[in-house]
């Protein structure tokens, strides 16, 4: 690169850093777009639109029906964001938390009234009825839609044929016509037994002529005329739609295929679950924890450190702007996913510049050291982020609620943080060497070192990681025996109690949460204690763990005594999790779905699967070791529990490939009578200034957001900091001597 071409490229760099910068801070046209005040922000952070439903009937519904219709109405309400929740309130009422919005008239239009959806087998006796296609079927049957009113139907005897509850799914979408023309649909999809249902009641309506009509609440909303036997359970109604009208219809059987009928009982405009202060704090926590990475780096590797800190800063910057054009709803988990992309940034650059200055000690000019140290550390970095962007796939697709969005902050920092650290630092890093900045003294040069012996000390360390991890289950024994739960479950897991207080003048959050909370904390022993403000109103709800009948007393006392609140006005309810079974099981899904692709890439990438089984192993070890943490600490296991995992699985697999892509480029150029343990202990010993300064930098970060943090974010930061600490210790510690051990256990067979 000439000296011309560098000032240009400096130039342009601090020009990107300017314009990100301001577009970040201020962003641009009247609605601020690209700022990080145009950011969709969960319920935990800022809040949005509450809604209660009351079951109809007389009867007490049943625990199967609402569960049912819960995760049905979840589904539902993740098309407005992937943060919503659905959860139960006393044994009647479901709640529905939608964030980032403050029309609740607007989402109840949108969401509609969950009532009766009943699909009605009729004739047509005059044979007048007004056509429309509703789709063709596999045989090349057409379904036809007409209007017809309730009262024909009455008349004409017609006969119920399915239920809503028959519906698994309707989507709004769009197909080609015969005419090739696209045009908008809606897609009806049936359960098992509705497909069986479908499959008769087409059969009899096309033998008799009959019609199938759909009717919501007593409304009809399509009347399908039937001219084919539809057996596989798929249909679509087509006609002359806006997407906004196929959205709709969609909706309304989709909300109508609910087991309860439910009527709107209130909707409020509620606050941030965690708080003002949670936002503030963590905005605080990223900026020291960032000016403390750039320090270190810039110290540590001079020049190397400069441009890379440039690069992260245009990170930091891009990552802002480009949540909000994604419209990505930013969570506590979701800042997870971007400390794991940062982590990951950070050490890109820490592995291009060791592999510098291996380069620079082998004797090779800095410039020839500069593009062969970015060639070496390619395929480490590569192969860490690929891995990681596949686990984020896998669970952006298969899971559910915080995890989408953990899925999606972690996919998105992943791919712009290989950009920045393989684009933008080699860029700047060529730009600074033609500027003057030559010598050797302003980029290193990597010290010979006796490797450390790690492999022969393996059953010291296969030791301490089983006593940890027994240790662990025991503690989870001894809690489950004392309190009846194994782990600490906040209410997000095992529901709890939502208690509304109306203070005697409208007092604001930041004031809440200073004054009010940490009096709840210390009532009910636990951090996580989640805060919301009813909008326009002095009414506050605060959802704690399940409280006794004293404590209930002691809170209403409390709030009555310090703060003068009508003790009248205080109500209490049991809340149900918010985190259902199926989410549960589908978190547990996308895990193992994740660790299975993670193996057969590892696998491919090295032609060997015992590389992707000691990989594998080590995840399972340091999960296993940040459980015994949660269960000996009693940190509370709420949703961010599940980031907290994801987190350290994404962290913990990068830095065990680092040190295998090691591995496997010195098996390629060792003598033959070099001992494979002695390889193996040089390349770990290799790696290990990386492993230190890339835990640092991440426990960094993650110690500033635990210092600045309000309660709920440090008992999210500190089994972090943990499993942080574990993930390196099992890269460094076990995971060479165990895939030692599977080579011999499994060895190699001879081709």
């Amino acid at each position: 690169m000439k000296k011309n071409k560098a000032i240009a490229t400096l130039l342009v760099v601090l020009l990107l850093l300017a314009g990100f910068g301001y577009t970040a801070a201020f962003g641009l046209g009247a609605d601020n777009s690209g700022s990080a005040s145009a950011i969709k922000l969960g319920l935990d952070l800022e809040g949005g639109v509450s809604i209660t439903y009351q079951v109809v009937g007389e009867e007490e519904p049943s625990s199967e029906d609402m569960a049912d219709t819960i995760y049905k109405l979840q589904k539902r309400v993740e098309g407005y964001s992937t943060e919503a929740v659905v959860y139960q309130e006393g044994s009647d009422r479901i709640n529905i938390e939608i964030p980032g919005v403050s029309d609740a008239n607007a989402i109840l239009e949108e969401l509609g009234k969950p009532g009766s959806l009943y699909f009605i087998s009729e004739t047509d006796p005059e044979g007048n009825l007004n056509y429309q296609a509703l789709g063709m079927d596999n045989s090349g049957g057409i379904v036809y839609a007409m209007n017809k009113t309730i009262e024909e139907l009455l008349a004409d005897g017609g006969s119920v044929a399915l239920t809503g509850t028959d519906v698994k799914d309707a989507q709004a979408g769009s197909i080609t016509n015969n005419m090739q023309n696209s045009e908008f649909v809606v897609s009806l999809s049936m359960t098992e037994e509705g497909t069986k249902k479908f499959a008769d009641a087409t059969a009899a309506a096309y033998e008799s002529g009959q019609s199938i009509g759909i009717y919501y609440d007593g409304k009809i909303i399509s009347a399908p005329n039937v001219n084919s036997v539809i057996s596989d359970g798929q249909a679509q109604i087509t006609g002359s739609f806006t997407y906004e009208e196929a959205n709709q219809l969609a909706s309304t059987i989709r909300i109508g295929g609910l087991k309860l009928e439910l009527e709107e009982l209130h909707s409020k405009i509620v606050g941030a679950q965690l708080g003002e202060e949670a936002i503030s704090t963590s905005l605080k926590a990223g900026v020291v924890g960032f000016v403390v990475i750039v320090v270190f780096m810039v110290a540590v590797y001079l020049v190397g450190g400069l441009a890379a800190s440039l690069a992260l800063g245009l990170y930091a910057e891009l990552i802002i702007i480009l949540l909000g054009a994604f419209e990505i709803t930013l969570t506590l988990p979701g800042i997870a996913g971007i400390i794991l992309s940062i982590g990951m940034a950070v050490d890109a650059n820490v592995i291009i510049f060791a592999r510098i200055r291996e380069e620079i000690a082998k004797g090779k000019t800095v410039k020839s050291a500069i593009d062969s140290g970015f060639k070496k550390a390619l395929s480490a970095i590569l192969d860490g982020n690929i891995t990681t962007l596949i686990a984020a796939g896998v669970l952006g697709i298969l899971g559910s609620g915080t995890i989408k969005g953990f899925a999606a902050t972690l996919a998105l920092g992943i791919v712009l943080s290989m950009f920045t650290s393989l684009v933008v630092t080699k860029q700047i890093l060529k730009a600074f060497y033609a500027m003057g900045m030559q010598d050797v003294k302003f980029y290193g040069m990597a010290k010979e070192r006796k490797a450390v012996n790690f492999t022969a000390r393996k059953t010291v360390f296969f030791g301490i990681s089983i006593a940890a991890i027994v240790a662990g289950f025991v503690f989870m024994g001894i809690n489950k025996a004392s309190t009846g739960g194994a782990l600490n479950y906040s209410l997000e897991f095992v529901g709890g109690t939502s208690t509304n207080v109306v203070f005697n003048e409208d007092m604001p959050l930041g004031d809440i949460d200073a004054n009010v909370v940490p009096l709840i904390e210390e009532i009910t022993g636990d951090g996580n204690v989640q805060t919301q403000k009813i909008e326009g109103t002095s009414e506050v709800i605060f959802k704690t763990r399940s409280l006794t009948t004293q404590e209930r007393e002691t809170f209403k006392n409390t709030m009555v005594e310090e703060f003068g609140a009508d003790a009248d006005k205080i109500t209490t309810e049991t809340i149900s999790s918010t985190v259902s079974s199926e989410m549960k099981s589908d978190a547990v899904v996308a895990v193992l779905v994740a660790a299975l692709f993670m193996l057969v890439y590892i696998w491919f990438r090295f032609k060997d699967i015992r590389f992707g089984a000691s990989s594998v192993i080590a995840l399972l070890h340091d999960v296993l070791v940040v459980l015994a943490f949660y269960a000996i600490v009693r940190v509370s296991v709420g949703t961010t529990f599940i980031a907290c995992m994801l987190t350290i699985v994404g962290y913990s697999i990068n830095a065990t490939i680092v040190i295998f892509d090691r591995i496997r480029e010195n098996m390629q150029h060792m003598g033959r009578k070099e001992a494979l343990e002695d390889m193996v202990n040089g390349s770990i010993t290799q790696t290990l200034s990386r492993s230190i300064f890339t835990s640092l930098t991440t426990f960094i970060m993650v110690a500033a957001l635990y210092v600045f943090g309000v309660s709920s974010v440090k008992e999210f930061a500190l089994p972090l900091l943990a499993g942080i600490l574990c993930g390196t210790y099992s890269s460094v510690c076990i995971t060479g001597a165990l895939w030692l051990v599977l080579r011999k256990v499994f060895p190699q067979k001879a081709a």
